[in-house]
């Protein structure tokens, strides 16, 4: 038993001196591993150095191995050029596309394609137009028909010579002219209504009607109130001088529609220029036409223009003809009052008769209303916008009204075409 005891504490010494070995032989181990990983480690550092060191020697090679097509581009200030452009840009990114699109290059393109760019390429890109493309809930504009021009500049006008002047009022006065070429004044051919653009050299042009009926053909006649820089320039003028002469321009009244009907003309001042014209061509031709009356006003009798033919018109038995003035003026023999008050007091039948007037805005306005109130329709109402035309063959637009151009849609309109268009008249 004493040997056993003897054995067991043997044993017992033996393991714990090989357990105060075997950590000894752990850090011997570790300390070994640990050595060599520090060695394994500088050894791959020295060949990484060396490519490092082989790399900071030799960028080109480095450029080289990694992107060919930025290494060509480099070596070719051509296609260094190219390469700010996208396409070689992809390029660069993909170098195996380039060899592919040189291949591509290479092979013969067929006529329709070279005609029309491919729709990726850049060329494509820059070169195509893009179509507009209308806005949802819109309908597209109206499309206007071509005007019709006459022959070379229309902005030239014809040379003509002052035959005549005569002052009608304080503010009025007639130029009667003639054109300077025989051939173009013998051709010379209008209709009542028509108006005429009348320049004075170094001032400009203004429109107003011709005021003669179509049958005169010795000369033609313009009545110009004194209103700006212009008219001024007209009223200075004498027998002899030279103006020029755009004409005629514009549509006319509508005088073979009347044909079978009576007619009342109302003028106001300076508007019974264009009542002139056509009531005298009318009274030329009364056999095609019936009644033929005349209402014509002025502030005073001293306002009222053609004052040397009014006593020819009252005896004309063919032309029922009313005159008045807005207030009493000793000696005048006829009617006072204004305008719409006397045709109102005149009463004309509205049946199968058309009513022309010309005046001030203010006067047209209720001469207008006072028509209506008779029976007249708006159809059978006509007037004249002569004063709103500037240049006379619709290019300046500045006589456009809605959709419509008085210098070639007018200047006569009946009263229902002006009520379809914008109240800025």
């Amino acid at each position: 038993m004493a040997e056993s005891i003897k054995t067991t504490k043997a044993t017992g010494t033996a393991k714990k001196a090989a357990a105060k070995a075997a950590p000894k032989k752990s850090v011997a181990k570790s300390a070994a591993k640990k050595t060599s990983a520090q060695a394994a480690t500088k050894t791959a550092e020295k060949p990484k150095t060396a490519a490092a060191a082989a790399s900071t020697a030799s960028p080109v090679i480095k450029e080289k191995a990694q992107a060919p097509a930025v290494h060509k581009a480099a070596q070719s200030p051509a296609v260094k050029e190219q390469a700010v452009a996208p396409a070689v840009a992809t390029a660069a990114k993909a170098p195996a596309a380039q060899p592919a699109m040189e291949a591509a290059a290479a092979q013969p393109i067929p006529a329709k394609a070279a005609a029309q760019p491919a729709h990726n390429s850049p060329v494509a890109e820059a070169t195509a137009t893009p179509k507009a493309a209308a806005p949802k809930g819109r309908t597209s504009l109206k499309e206007i028909s071509a005007r019709p021009m006459k022959a070379g500049n229309p902005y030239t006008p014809m040379a003509a010579t002052v035959k005549e002047v005569i002052q009608e009022t304080g503010t009025i006065k007639t130029i009667r002219v003639v054109l300077d070429d025989p051939e173009q004044m013998a051709a010379f051919h209008y209709e009542p209504g028509q108006v005429g653009q009348l320049s004075v050299f170094g001032a400009g042009e203004s429109t107003f009607v011709i005021n003669t009926p179509p049958s005169c053909k010795e000369y033609l006649q313009f009545s110009v109130m004194l209103t700006g820089e212009v008219t001024n320039a007209i009223h200075k003028l004498s027998a002899g001088d030279k103006v020029g002469v755009r004409a005629p321009l514009g549509n006319f009244f509508p005088y073979e529609q009347w044909k079978g009907k009576n007619v009342v003309f109302v003028g106001g001042g300076i508007g019974m220029a264009p009542i002139r014209t056509i009531m005298l061509h009318m009274l030329e031709h009364k056999q095609d036409y019936g009644t033929i009356s005349l209402l014509y006003g002025a502030r005073s009798p001293r306002d009222m223009a053609f004052s040397y033919e009014l006593e020819s018109w009252m005896q004309n038995p063919d032309l029922d003809c009313t005159l008045c003035i807005d207030a009493p003026f000793e000696g005048w023999p006829h009617k006072v009052g204004l305008i719409p008050n006397v045709l109102t007091e005149m009463n004309p039948s509205p049946n199968n008769c058309v009513a022309v007037l010309c005046g001030p805005p203010i006067m047209i306005k209720f001469t207008v209303q006072a028509l209506e109130k008779l029976g007249f329709t708006p159809e059978n109402i006509v007037t004249t916008l002569e004063k709103r035309m500037k240049c006379g063959i619709g290019i300046c637009g500045r006589c456009n009204i809605g959709g419509k151009y008085v210098c070639v849609d007018g200047p006569v309109f009946t009263w229902a075409e002006l009520k379809e268009l914008p109240p800025d008249m």
